[in-house]
């Protein structure tokens, strides 16, 4: 039924109805590889194809997404009032935002019971039928928490990790009464227990707020898969900049050759979704030690991963040779960041001497 129903969804924006109804099907795709939906189609859709296209970005709790269209868009509402929302919500991060706030207004009961539907990570480690203890909701991973839980790597724990992990996750459950969950998407083994080691300390109160936070952090990533920016515009309107300053002689770094990598996910390799180092551009700063434009913009700008490489030892071979040694300290300064928002502006400069550097997100 849920792949039916998002098939009929992206028949009906593609194709007109007269064909598509004498076309033969083609094989329908899984839900993961459903095609992005544009945001205002999206609005327009009945409650049945609304909810069958986002209605799992909250973890088998489809009554956030329900509430948020009955409440905004239902066709028993006003229809001024579901017009003004239409006109309200023009990107991503405005659905998002209106969407998450019915978790924080739906009772510590509902949140809870949101939380323990989330798979315990430990079912990465283990079989379900060995780790079901009433917190996992039933030991039946969805198929996005598959996909997340499959990028963290904890397949490859060590023996000795693999008996800290077990230890802190029992500590966590048996004091919070929910499985610890972590937005896992771009995180690593290291990554995973250094947050359990951290949280496992807090008081109640604290790691509700947390969980909840990396609950809706994870609605968001989803929600990226599943929707598009508006009909006939270029992207969501996000776009990234830079802007290399010379603290040694305190002027702009003109003349900086700079290159722009974004990572991708690799094949699976013992157990591991590598990534690739992809480049997608070069530039050269200009005088005032900027690019001449936007690095990305438009459909170009994507959430992920991504890395600046600043080639500063042939930057102060040129203009400081006195303070160059035969191996310069600082020769390419690469500098990863991640870009979470498809529609901000993230600033991402870099201050550098020969012997040091620092950055951080502008706007």
């Amino acid at each position: 039924v849920e792949i039916w129903r998002q098939w009929r969804v992206r028949i009906r924006y593609s194709c007109p109805s007269s064909v598509s109804a004498r076309r033969p099907s083609p094989p329908l795709p899984l839900p993961s590889t459903m095609a992005k939906i544009k945001i205002n189609l999206l609005l327009s859709l009945s409650a049945d194809d609304f909810l069958s296209h986002i209605g799992g970005i909250y973890e088998k709790t489809p009554w956030v997404v329900s509430q948020f269209y009955d409440e905004n868009l239902s066709p028993a509402l006003d229809a001024a009032a579901v017009a003004a929302a239409k006109e309200r919500i023009t990107d991503v991060k405005i659905l998002f935002d209106e969407i998450k706030r019915y978790v924080r207004a739906g009772g510590r009961e509902k949140q809870l019971a949101l939380l323990k539907s989330h798979p315990d990570l430990c079912l990465k480690l283990d079989p379900p039928s060995k780790r079901s203890d009433g917190t996992t909701g039933g030991g039946i991973i969805t198929q996005e928490s598959r996909q997340e839980q499959g990028r963290a790597g904890l397949s490859t724990l060590t023996p000795e990790e693999r008996t800290k992990f077990r230890e802190l996750n029992d500590r966590y459950k048996d004091k919070f009464r929910f499985p610890f969950i972590l937005a896992v998407r771009n995180a690593s083994k290291h990554t995973v227990l250094s947050a359990l080691e951290g949280r496992v300390n807090s008081s109640p109160e604290e790691e509700l707020g947390c969980a909840l936070s990396q609950v809706d952090k994870i609605a968001w990533m989803r929600l990226l898969t599943k929707v598009d920016c508006v009909e006939g515009a270029d992207g969501h309107g996000g776009f990234l900049t830079c802007h290399v300053l010379d603290t040694a002689d305190g002027v702009p770094a003109s003349g900086m050759r700079v290159e722009l990598y974004r990572y991708e996910d690799g094949p699976e390799r013992d157990g591991i979704r590598t990534q690739q180092r992809i480049l997608l551009k070069s530039f050269v700063t200009n005088s005032d030690g900027r690019l001449d434009g936007p690095a990305l913009k438009g459909a170009e700008f994507r959430e992920g991963s991504y890395e600046w490489a600043f080639y500063a030892g042939d930057y102060f071979a040129k203009h400081t040779l006195s303070r160059i040694s035969g191996t310069p300290f600082l020769d390419v300064v690469p500098l990863r960041f991640g870009l979470d928002d498809p529609t901000e502006h993230y600033h991402v400069p870099l201050l550098v001497s020969p012997w040091s550097y620092s950055t951080y997100r502008g706007s």
